[in-house]
């Protein structure tokens, strides 16, 4: 039973789309093994709600009736689970929609007041999940079973428009990639609405033609879907994307998306919380799968295609670029260098879904939602719920409501700064997934989860995980069998992982447990005290360590055996599903704050880690200062890093910086009416630059790059998200040049203010137009290391004792 919690019950293979409708159909598409080409099933299925009473429904009278007489024409049944939860009551309908009619009509007649939607009821009272979800839910069946990525039919495509106003500005150009990865590029012809009409509907009959089940682009639901649906509106063109035709472009809610168009009088309204869907094919987003990458790895420049295809090594070095603003333009110029720019776009666009959308389809092989949307769910309550109710339902089990928790809080993980400024010689030792595995060594769970269904599912998935890591080592490189075993590892840790996080999560999870997050928390603080001391008796200096894992440095003379060996033995008094593992070693490490350090390898690039090192909001002047600036550090180049100093501040001083590199990308939060309401008593740069820019109305969430312009101007550049390369072709070169070297000074050379001695970090960041005549030589300047907490003073728990050894 407890694999059909984490897989599901039938096996039915090859899903790769699933569309329910409220009136109880929904329709199956199929991809048959081997190659056998695509089927389509028509299935019924009866709707359901769980309740927490049947109250809401006695107003049916005879045509409420149990479970166990059957099903019947305009007759609800229900079926009382067992156990003590709150919505213990499963009832059915073959209609959906009369189902929910008959409720919302119980429920305003009991409370007095008209009820007109589902959402508007109490959620301790009904659990209502989408039709599709229902329909996988009751069947156990889920995406993907015995399919590799590769074998689904994936297309991209690619809009190219006049502006972003989708009430004025026009689609001109769409390029497209089909499954079988050649590209083609479809033009309007003509500036009119018939010309955009019909390039729509060639568009609409290229995706017919080719019959993807998934379509991908880089925000894909940001920008190019919201604005196709708004100018198919206006142009009354219908959007038959979907393969069942009607309807086309449907909206279902989401944490994160858009709809162009549908803002005040008309504008853009980039913060609406809405999506894209439509029968037969799944919709992704690859901003999505970017967003979860660089909330692990924080190793992003940015966020935008160009960027992120560049920095993992997607796009090629002749790649076509263009700025977004002056698409159009260069296309009336010089129409075949744009659609090389569009191939490169949905060539990217295929390559960065392959390279980092295997998680969410790996996801989709376990829980019962569309594929679509587990692309875009958060782990805790996008994964994990969608996997206990079904867990609950399977055993016939009431689920518990929602509970708001007595006020007891949530207490964070355990983070030690041992030491700051540069070590060298350093070790990574990790932790493997602390906090799942103290759940499983002391068996922590929620105490409401009767079933252990939560444990269970951790249990399954570290065993399946550590399987799957070896089977992808063991499968040929970059061939299918590896990428789909990494992915399934990746996807089984994102879920692993959140589940501390969703114990923890109080009111906003069904099985939230503040106590046991907290018991977890207690023993997570007594490993890394007890990892933390045996390792610092064995000689090594503690840099940092969290329940991540540790840094330390060690001896010169050792080598990366006498490494291994300290890990192993420290790892051998941890309890036994505690894994502590060796996981890297440097040359140099600059420790500068909790979770804000760089390191540089034996050989390889430099790693930085933190807000302090990389930030999307920072200007790349800066970023890239600091680069030039650690390298030399670590190293113990101390006239390196003042060279990097000096250079920095005569470039700024000559103007030879882009004006890209000192902009910052800042996200808007107030909407214009709230910052003209302000604007007499507090003036903000992103929004000065937008006016200066010419712009008087944008959308709350959207992103722009802005900068300090001479003269305490507000400078804008026109598209956030393009690359210093393609800026530099129209490049103002107006910034405040001495705002910028103080920013230098103050914010970014003090990252190493830890590194120096105080008479040496004053020397390296003097000035360089006006010198100390009394400033020390740097030739004998080297980086220091300054500890901060003894491993002998970190408290092993509150109030408990470490662990017991093995």
């Amino acid at each position: 039973m407890e694999d059909e919690w984490l897989w599901g019950w039938d096996p039915t293979p090859g899903i790769v789309s699933v569309w329910a409708e409220p009136d109880g159909r929904a329709f199956v598409w199929r991809r048959l093994p081997g190659g056998g080409g695509l089927v389509r099933e028509d299935v019924r299925f009866r709707p359901w709600l769980l309740l927490s009473s049947l109250e809401d429904l006695a107003h049916l009278g005879n045509r409420l009736r149990p479970e166990k007489e059957g099903p019947a024409p305009n007759v609800v049944t229900w079926e009382e689970l067992e156990g003590p939860g709150a919505l213990r009551y499963v009832v059915r309908a073959n209609d959906g929609r009369a189902l929910t009619a008959a409720l919302l009509h119980g429920t305003s007649r009991r409370l007095g007041r008209s009820f007109g939607h589902l959402r508007d009821l109490d959620s301790n009272t009904v659990l209502s999940l989408p039709p599709e979800e229902q329909y996988l839910t009751a069947t156990g069946r889920t995406y993907f079973r015995d399919l590799g990525f590769d074998d689904l039919r994936r297309l991209q495509f690619d809009l190219e428009t006049t502006g972003l106003d989708a009430e004025k500005d026009r689609i001109f150009l769409v390029a497209l990639r089909d499954p079988a990865g050649g590209t083609e590029v479809l033009d309007a012809h003509g500036n009119d609405d018939t010309a955009e009409a019909d390039l729509i509907l060639r568009l609409m009959e290229r995706i017919r033609f080719h019959d993807p089940d998934v379509i991908e682009n880089h925000n894909l639901h940001g920008f190019d879907l919201p604005f196709l649906a708004r100018r198919a509106r206006l142009l009354d063109v219908p959007l038959a994307m979907g393969r069942a035709g009607a309807p086309g472009l449907r909206q279902r809610p989401a944490s994160r998306g858009a709809a162009v168009g549908r803002g005040p009088a008309g504008r853009s309204d980039a913060m609406r919380r809405s999506r894209y869907t439509v029968p037969g094919r799944e919709l992704i987003d690859t901003l999505d799968a970017v967003l979860r990458h660089d909330f692990s790895a924080r190793d992003l420049p940015g966020h935008g295609l160009k960027v992120v295809a560049k920095h993992l090594g997607i796009s090629g070095p002749e790649r076509e670029l263009i700025p977004g603003a002056k698409v159009h333009e260069v296309f009336l110029k010089d129409p075949e260098r744009v659609r090389r720019y569009a191939r490169e776009d949905v060539n990217e666009a295929a390559g960065l879904a392959r390279l980092l959308g295997g998680a969410a389809f790996a996801l989709a092989r376990m829980a019962p939602r569309r594929y679509e949307r587990l692309a875009d769910a958060g782990p805790a309550t996008g994964v994990l719920d969608p996997l206990l109710v079904r867990a609950y339902l399977r055993a016939g089990a009431a689920l518990p409501a929602h509970e708001e928790g007595d006020g007891t809080s949530h207490s964070g993980a355990a983070l030690h700064l041992f030491a700051t400024g540069v070590a060298r010689h350093v070790v990574k030792a990790d932790v493997a997934s602390l906090y799942p595995s103290l759940m499983r060594q002391y068996r922590i769970g929620p105490k409401r989860d009767r079933l252990g269904a939560l444990l269970a599912l951790v249990d399954r998935l570290v065993d399946q995980r550590l399987a799957a890591k070896a089977k992808a080592k063991a499968a040929p490189p970059g061939s299918q069998e590896r990428y789909t075993h990494e992915a399934l590892s990746a996807a089984m840790k994102i879920v692993v992982n959140s589940a501390y996080g969703y114990m923890g999560a109080v009111g906003l999870t069904r099985f939230s447990d503040v106590h046991a997050a907290n018991e977890v928390t207690r023993h997570g603080r007594a490993v890394l005290s007890l990892l933390c001391r045996e390792l610092a008796r064995r000689g090594v200096t503690l840099l940092e360590a969290d329940t991540d894992g540790v840094y330390f440095a060690v001896p010169e003379d050792w080598r990366e055996l006498d490494e291994r060996r300290v890990v192993s033995e420290v790892a051998a008094l941890l309890p036994p599903r505690v894994k502590l593992e060796f996981d890297g070693r440097y040359a140099a490490m600059l420790s500068h704050e909790p979770k804000n350090y760089a390191l540089q390898p034996y050989d390889g690039a430099l790693v930085l880690r933190g807000v302090a090192f990389r930030s999307s909001r920072a200007e790349p002047f800066g970023e890239d200062f600091l680069r030039r600036a650690l390298r030399c550090l670590l190293v113990g180049d101390i006239p390196g890093v003042r060279d990097a100093y000096v250079s920095t501040v005569m470039a700024l001083r000559r103007r030879q910086v882009p004006t890209f590199d000192v902009s910052s990308r800042v996200r808007l939060t107030k909407s214009p009416s709230q910052y003209f309401g302000i604007r007499e008593r507090r003036r903000e740069l992103p929004y000065e630059a937008m006016l200066s820019g010419g712009r008087k109305d944008w959308a709350v969430g959207e992103r722009v790059r802005v900068y300090r312009a001479v003269g305490g101007r507000a400078g804008l550049l026109p598209d956030p998200e393009d690359s210093r390369e393609v800026s530099a072709a129209n490049d103002p070169r107006d910034y405040d040049a001495e705002y910028y070297v103080r920013l230098l000074k103050e914010t970014f050379a003090a990252r190493l203010v830890r590194a120096l001695k105080p008479e040496d970090y004053a020397t390296v960041f003097d000035d360089p137009g006006q010198p100390s005549l009394f400033a020390p030589l740097l030739s004998n300047a080297r980086p220091v290391l300054n500890v901060v907490l003894d491993p002998e003073q970190v408290e092993p728990t509150e109030g408990g004792e470490p662990p017991p050894s093995r």
